[in-house]
């Protein structure tokens, strides 16, 4: 995948300050520039370094996985089981719901409720241009549509969509979603509710000219025509009064255990959520108890877990499944 003809002026010189200014962009999928005469050309690939996976036992996890997926292709790797889907990227998420959508028909107007297990908000602004009302992917220049989940397909495989952004076009496809997000300290305290604007800002590389949707929390929770965002520590609070609309479960395994964060500098940080395995599978089983006692199965359409390599330890990945997938699967068969 490449991107020709970015303005001189829009890159830096240094190649230092050039290669930050791409990872900030671009975040999963790394891009080389090269200069030319009509200005930077950016060649984007999957990581495949070990320099630039930070989890020392990723390895170890990926032979776990099987199939034989390796660090560059880790983007792909995914597989279902009944009404769950396990995948090593989150950003999968958008597609598995862009199924659910195509095969129901699901109206733009329904009410939604997103339940959301992670250390992360995901509302990030994804590498979507949007154009007379739709989207383009900013890379390959396709369009990008939620009832087409082929070309979520392809703005995922492209590196549009990304880990951190797979929420925000749902929600604006989706005005009146209610989002739950149940996390733990130290990014998360005391129960806040916000109300969801849908916004837009200015693509900032690819095209100044253009906007990308994006989307911000307000804390007047009296206004708004939007749905509805919960942040809270406390399973009581994230399922209190779901009422009979239909649920999306959204489960990012770093809600349990996010000693990486993506950071190199992960060794360094002052309170990481690193709890050891014992603590992790009593979590697992609180999360799942609490689901099964306030969610009725029929509300439970869809079923994502994402391992998120580089946050969630792997040498977790096999222990959590054991505990986790079982419990969810006697949740959505009662």
């Amino acid at each position: 995948m490449s991107i020709s003809g970015v303005p001189k002026d829009d890159l830096p010189d240094s190649e230092t300050e050039r290669h930050a200014a791409l990872r900030d962009y671009f975040c999963d999928i790394d891009g080389d520039a090269t200069l030319s005469h009509a200005g930077w050309d950016i060649a984007l690939h999957w990581p495949g370094g070990p320099d630039r996976h930070v989890d020392p036992r990723l390895t170890e996890g990926l032979v776990w996985w099987g199939d034989g997926v390796t660090l560059p292709t880790m983007v792909h790797a995914r597989r279902r089981r009944g009404r769950i889907l396990s995948a090593l990227y989150d950003t999968w998420t958008l597609h598995s719901w862009s199924e659910w959508i195509r095969r129901e028909r699901v109206s733009r107007d329904e009410r939604l409720v997103v339940l959301h297990v992670d250390d992360h908000r995901d509302l990030g602004s994804p590498r979507l241009f949007e154009s007379d009302g739709t989207w383009i992917d900013s890379i390959t220049r396709n369009p990008c549509r939620l009832d087409q989940p082929d070309t979520v397909l392809a703005a995922i495989e492209s590196g549009a969509i990304g880990m951190g952004s797979f929420m925000t076009p749902f929600l604006h496809g989706f005005p009146g979603t209610e989002v739950r997000q149940l996390c733990q300290p130290p990014k998360a305290g005391p129960t806040k509710d916000f109300v969801i604007e849908l916004t837009s800002i200015r693509d900032t590389l690819i095209d100044r000219r253009r906007v990308r949707p994006a989307i911000s929390l307000s804390e007047n929770t009296d206004g708004g025509s939007c749905g509805r965002y919960r942040l809270t520590t406390s399973p009581t609070d994230w399922l209190d009064e779901l009422g009979d609309q239909r649920i999306l479960l959204h489960i990012d395994m770093d809600y349990f255990n996010n000693r990486y964060d993506g950071d190199t500098d992960w060794q360094h940080r002052a309170v990481p959520l690193d709890p050891p395995n014992d603590q992790l599978l009593a979590k697992i089983d609180e999360v799942t108890d609490a689901l099964a006692h306030a969610v009725r199965a029929d509300q439970l359409v869809d079923i994502v877990v994402a391992y998120s390599p580089g946050f969630f330890p792997a040498e977790f990945w096999a222990t959590a499944t054991q505990r986790l997938i079982p419990r969810l699967e006697r949740i959505y068969e009662r």
